[in-house]
């Protein structure tokens, strides 16, 4: 058996493995882009072409955070930081998002300075400058898409979306050579600008979520305790929290309400929880409290399932709670 694990463990690091190999290699290859676009944007006097390098700045923070992600699975908790190193990259994220938005605005702003200025551009370096991008970007897409990781995926999702901004550049560019129409330029970096500025809305909104500790979005709370209601032995929830540790990594705590059992007669109790809450909510990180007495009026809201943290010194203040068992199953 020890044999298997062993196997497992070693194929397990393996594929981290070839998943960090693969991130660091997308993420220096989206910054020759980057410096090509910006190059390219200047060289051309094209905003849309520097719209699409912002648009690649986003692909950098996404390839950075999913090497980061990768990297950091290999290292163990320790005493000092107990669930890892994640939070460091939800950190990273929230600057990201901030960065995203004001160069969004900037975008805009010189667009506005374009269409009441309007401004020479030369759409032959904007093909080679977009060409680049598209080839580059090609490549390291389908390579993160054969990769057996998440966060690869994710980011590959990223970098398929920059191809369609660059595509879009390489059309303006074609409007330019054969009309001569310069407006398409600012209007298409106004398109680029939007959607930076959306994702990065939604980055920010996630990311204050997560440090805030908020309950994930996809989880329904009411659903929640009406699930681990109905399992045999479980006579009610209360002092439940459920929140993200990072992104796609979830925890919660609570206590359980069930008859007065010996240790060994609550186990089939805990493991149907644990399995529930795995299989079905995707939390990996839960920490259950057993007790056989009801104290949800002194140490809860009104509803009698979300504790008052800031007043339970007070109200719970000298109380003894009878605790049978308590289990916490491990992060995977």
């Amino acid at each position: 058996m020890s044999a298997i694990h062993g196997g497992v463990h070693t194929h397990h690091n393996h594929t981290h493995g070839m998943a960090t190999r693969t991130l660091r290699l997308a993420f220096f290859l989206t910054l020759i882009i980057l410096a090509a676009e910006l190059i390219g944007g200047l060289l051309a006097n094209s905003l849309a072409l520097l719209s699409d390098a912002g648009h690649v700045i986003t692909d950098i923070f996404a390839l950075g955070l999913a090497w980061f992600a990768a990297v950091q699975a290999e290292r163990p908790a320790n005493a000092s930081k107990t669930f890892g190193y994640h939070r460091v990259g939800i950190i990273a994220a929230l600057i990201n998002a901030v960065t995203l938005i004001v160069i969004a605005v900037a975008i805009l702003w010189e667009a506005i300075q374009r269409f009441q200025h309007p401004a020479s551009i030369q759409p032959l370096i904007m093909f080679v400058s977009a060409g680049i991008g598209i080839a580059v970007n090609l490549y390291i897409g389908f390579g993160l898409r054969k990769e057996d990781n998440l966060n690869a995926r994710a980011a590959a999702l990223h970098v398929f979306g920059d191809v369609g901004a660059s595509i879009g550049v390489i059309i303006a560019g074609g409007v330019i050579l054969l009309t001569g129409w310069t407006m398409a330029d600012p209007i298409l970096s106004v398109g680029i600008a939007v959607l930076i500025a959306i994702g990065a809305w939604r980055v920010l909104r996630e990311t204050t979520d997560i440090l805030l500790e908020a309950s994930p979005k996809h989880i329904s709370m009411p659903q929640l305790v009406s699930d681990m209601g109905h399992v045999t032995g479980v006579q009610g929830v209360h002092d439940l929290h459920v929140w993200s540790i990072a992104s796609n990594m979830y925890a919660l705590s609570c206590h359980v309400l069930i008859d007065d059992l010996p240790a060994s007669g609550s186990t089939p109790i805990l493991q149907s929880l644990t399995g529930l809450l795995s299989q079905k909510y995707h939390i990996g990180h839960s920490t259950i409290q057993f007790e056989c007495s009801d104290h949800r009026e002194a140490c809860c809201e009104i509803n009698g399932l979300y504790c008052c943290m800031e007043d339970v010194n007070q109200k719970c203040s000298g109380e003894q709670h009878v605790h049978q068992t308590s289990s916490q199953s491990q992060l995977t």
